[in-house]
């Protein structure tokens, strides 16, 4: 499939045919692509916890609050038939660590010479390699957070380290025709002008 194709075809599917399981060479490819995004001096802190059981998929939704969200809904129905959860996480520990090397020429590890967190830009980066290598294997997905009241409990179920982040999670499969809840682009149109050329123009003429 051609890139831009990809990029135009990347929709947040909510909804999967729970009688396919996705293959794992293509569930490979997909996390291998993940690995490939751009690090800040090449510090790699970004894991990825991959739930590909019954198992282990129930035990995410449980361990979220699905089993006390009051009740199934579209939304949570459709979601809980994706046969892959994927966790992207950022260590924030891996850049001070790599920042402080002698190459990088910095003598301490003190976060406030970091302008923003590159740690979870880094880590959604790779969850967009996520998203696009899915569309270019013809399956569906779909990035959504972790509600925080959740995080311990998410935590202690997957056994997930103290320095490793969740910025969300991502769930995988073949997608749907009925794809259940369209989300928000199915409610509010595409918004323009959010280029700005030479300078911010806030009633310049449309860039789309």
């Amino acid at each position: 499939m051609e890139f831009s194709e990809v990029v135009r075809r990347r929709r947040m599917i909510r909804r999967y045919d729970p009688d396919r399981a996705v293959d794992p060479a293509v569930l490979d490819r997909i996390l291998d692509n993940a690995q490939r995004g751009p690090s800040a001096g090449f510090s790699q802190g970004q894991a990825f916890l991959v739930l590909d059981t019954p198992e282990d998929v129930a035990r995410f939704w449980e361990s979220t609050g699905a089993a006390t969200s009051g009740g199934d809904n579209a939304w949570l129905s459709g979601m809980r038939s994706a046969p892959v959860v994927v966790v992207p996480l950022s260590c924030k520990a891996a850049y001070l660590d790599r920042y402080a090397q002698p190459d990088k020429g910095w003598t301490d590890r003190d976060e406030a010479r970091w302008p923003v967190p590159f740690w979870d830009i880094d880590t959604g980066m790779a969850s967009l390699l996520i998203l696009q290598t899915v569309v270019d294997e013809g399956l569906g997905a779909c990035f959504f957070g972790i509600p925080p009241a959740e995080e311990g409990a998410f935590r202690a179920a997957f056994a997930i380290p103290d320095d490793h982040q969740p910025i969300g999670a991502i769930t995988i499969g073949h997608r749907l025709a009925d794809t259940g809840s369209k989300g928000s682009p199915s409610r509010r149109a595409r918004v323009t002008g959010r280029v700005h050329r030479g300078r911010w123009q806030a009633d310049g003429p449309d860039q789309g």
